[in-house]
């Protein structure tokens, strides 16, 4: 085997070695105060004791996958609004970015920006090459993890964290 491949090898394990670990459902979710593209500032403490909340971590504005992540969230976010849930998507793109990407997909709910990766550090998403992995957290009324979502197909987004919603037992809103 040539260095280059024990190379490869050895970076291949301790990727996967270290993306085995992470946050996972039951431990408290890290605190953030970001910026959404509407203009305000979002914190978990707002939600803490009143509502679900989701985040969808995404890795960069105006990419392939991204887009087709947010134009579903935007395109079937009447499946989430079913439930009593605040979703957000959250990136390390700035402010300007989000928000032109935001108008671009017709996003008519926040997405997050975190330039100073700090919360995606928290979250513990952001991958080597500086641009978050593709990770949702579902995080209960308490602040708590319920479930952290590794496998995203972009496509169905939309359709699959309203499934996942109803399998954490988040409670539906008020049809009146």
């Amino acid at each position: 085997m040539s260095i280059l491949n024990k190379y490869l090898a050895l970076t291949f394990l301790f990727t996967v070695s270290v993306s085995a670990v992470g946050l996972e459902a039951g431990d408290r979710a890290p605190a953030f105060n970001l910026q959404g593209s509407d203009g305000n500032t979002y914190s978990l403490d707002q939600f803490i004791g009143k509502q679900a909340i989701v985040i969808a971590w995404y890795p960069k504005a105006f990419t392939s996958g991204c887009t087709i992540e947010c134009k579903s969230l935007a395109e079937k976010g009447h499946l989430l609004k079913e439930y009593d849930v605040t979703y957000f998507m959250a990136s390390v793109d700035s402010f300007e970015k989000n928000s032109a990407f935001a108008e671009s997909s017709d996003a008519d709910f926040p997405l997050l920006s975190d330039p100073s990766r700090e919360v995606a550090k928290a979250y513990e998403v952001l991958a080597f090459y500086g641009f978050p992995k593709r990770h949702t957290f579902y995080i209960g009324k308490e602040g708590k993890i319920l479930m952290v979502d590794r496998s995203i197909n972009p496509s169905t987004s939309a359709e699959d964290m309203a499934a996942n919603l109803g399998r954490l037992g988040v409670a539906k809103r008020d049809a009146s």
